[in-house]
């Protein structure tokens, strides 16, 4: 199975924005005005460029949910 790349979407205080970041760089990928803006429709698969693994954070930081892209590459969905 290959590794897939992780990625991060938080609240940027200082930039009052949510920002999706890879985990391994830090890189800013994307920034997004709301959480909702940057979770609805495929925004996210599209960021990732289609594979990719993103936590979702809420606003102090804690983990909410997490979505693998493509959903078939979900370890958890394996079995």
């Amino acid at each position: 199975m290959a590794k897939l790349p992780r990625y991060s979407l938080a609240h940027d205080d200082k930039k009052k924005r949510w920002v999706l970041k890879h985990e391994g760089t830090g890189q800013a990928v994307k920034s997004f005005a709301t959480k909702a803006a940057a979770t609805k429709g495929g925004v996210l698969e599209k960021a990732v460029g289609k594979m990719g693994s993103v936590r979702i954070r809420k606003r102090n930081g804690q983990i909410q949910e997490e979505r693998t892209y493509p959903r078939s590459m979900d370890p958890r969905g394996r079995g």
